[in-house]
């Protein structure tokens, strides 16, 4: 019983002292974010006839869909060309911010009302790459995607250690940016545009805005720090929970994915890859298609690694290094569907979805590598980090060095690194007739003695 009472005491201080997986969910915030900001810019084109008013799924067919699905869209909020384009633009920019990891809380709401708000105004434009963006577009909202490889982690740092200097830190972007959503967020409520639909988005949205405001008060106005580390702890416990439901619906899909392809007659006999590469929709390089097609063994040998690969991965979570090896797999078979088959952007998405279930060390020399050649590129050495000396005022030099007698004090030796302490002045012992005579004694016997042909030469008496 106190084993058990340990371990769980132990799982609970675990969950709640640290958002975990910060590099799987900093790989999920990139990997999202870049597949959409692709597409959008692929799309830019046709983005009339998709998701504006001039495509084929109208807006009176949109609002009819959305009344009966209860389906979140801000396209529909105002009619014409103008509102479309300016959302259309504002999610581009979003997703550049969220890649960048600058505000990632603010931008990750703001990505999932881009990334909701275009895939709901036309749903048969979409795909099932689409449905997983959708999915954990919505599921990254709750995490902390923004510990590491992102502006927010490096701003976190630099107002750490300005903090150890003694220098005052200031966020003025964050008030403004929480004051003119709040500010926006408010008139769309008022004018009834949050009424149409179902209300889990609306309420999402003003979730997080007042619980931005809560966590700036603890800081800023708390006059001491539990308020701020029971949000902390409130914050990593829903991280962390986001993040285990993000791998189970990852797990969720393959098996899904894979059990259903047992059940197919195509998938039985090993022939089921073999249709889709004879498709020209699904052909960008016919060339390749047909040279892969062209192999029984080789399709034989797709179809049924796919079926197994699919089934077992949720049963491999288990040992790590299977686990790892049908990670490569998946991954493989992935990038060659982005290149055979043309879709990019279900491989982009279901990629950053398998790179969840990576090891922390190999996120962390991936993420080593790509500095190292952003240094490269940007010409600044083997490390990319320029250090330069601090600059100091006279009156931070003076404050430092304290005054005269601490420096005496506290001086500290450049070799040994330990206090120097002033020299002691030397003791003088009271006089002994004996002392002196002995001290007398070894002063001759340890003196030279002069060479017979030298003036005053000649044997010496001793005494």
């Amino acid at each position: 019983m106190n084993r058990f009472s340990l371990a769980v005491s132990g799982l609970i201080a675990r969950v709640a002292d640290s958002a975990l997986g910060p590099f799987q969910t900093a790989v999920l915030r990139i990997g999202f974010s870049l597949t959409w900001l692709l597409f959008l810019l692929r799309e830019f084109p046709h983005r009339h006839e998709l998701y504006g008013p001039e495509g084929p799924w109208s807006s009176d067919l949109a609002e009819q869909l959305v009344g009966s699905n209860g389906a979140f869209t801000a396209l529909l909020w105002f009619d014409g060309r103008g509102w479309f384009e300016l959302l259309y633009a504002l999610a581009m920019l979003w997703s550049v911010l969220l890649l960048l990891g600058w505000r990632t809380r603010t931008m990750s709401v703001l990505f999932m009302v881009g990334v909701l708000s275009l895939q709901n105004r036309s749903i048969f434009m979409g795909d099932g790459g689409d449905n997983v963006l959708h999915l954990m577009a919505v599921y990254l909202v709750f995490t902390r995607c923004g510990q590491v490889w992102s502006l927010d982690a490096r701003r976190a740092r630099r107002a750490a250690e300005a903090l150890a200097r003694g220098d005052r830190v200031r966020d003025r972007a964050g008030p403004a940016l929480w004051a003119v959503s709040g500010v926006l967020l408010l008139a769309m409520t008022l004018a009834g545009r949050m009424d149409d639909g179902e209300r889990l988005i609306p309420v999402l949205l003003w979730t997080v805005w007042a619980a931005q405001a809560l966590w700036w008060l603890a800081g800023r106005l708390g006059r001491s720090p539990q308020p701020r580390i029971l949000l902390d702890v409130v914050a990593n416990i829903v991280h962390n929970g986001a993040l285990l439901v993000i791998m189970a619906e990852a797990c969720l899909i393959y098996a899904t994915a894979g059990w259903y392809k047992v059940q197919g007659s195509r998938w039985q006999d090993g022939t089921a890859v073999y249709y889709p590469l004879q498709l020209e929709y699904f052909s960008p390089w016919p060339g390749l298609a047909g040279l892969l097609a062209a192999s029984g063994t080789l399709v034989m040998l797709m179809t049924y690694g796919t079926v197994i690969v699919q089934v077992a991965f949720p049963f491999t979570l288990f040992n790590r290094r299977v686990k790892n090896v049908l990670l490569a797999l998946m991954i493989t078979e992935h990038a060659v569907i982005a290149v055979v088959l043309g879709l990019p952007f279900f491989s982009l998405a279901m990629i950053a979805v398998d790179m969840v279930f990576l090891p922390t060390s190999f996120l962390r020399r991936l993420g080593d590598g790509a500095a190292r050649a952003r240094a490269r590129l940007l010409g600044r050495g083997p490390t990319g980090v320029l250090s330069l000396p601090r600059q100091r005022l006279p009156k931070q030099r003076l404050a430092e060095r304290g005054s005269p007698e601490q420096r005496l004090a506290e001086r500290v030796s450049p070799m040994q690194g330990q206090p120097l302490r002033p020299p002691l002045p030397p003791q003088r012992l009271p006089d002994d007739p004996a002392r002196k005579a002995q001290e007398t004694r070894n002063a001759q016997a340890s003196a030279p003695e002069p060479s017979p042909g030298a003036p005053g030469g000649g044997p010496r008496p001793r005494t």
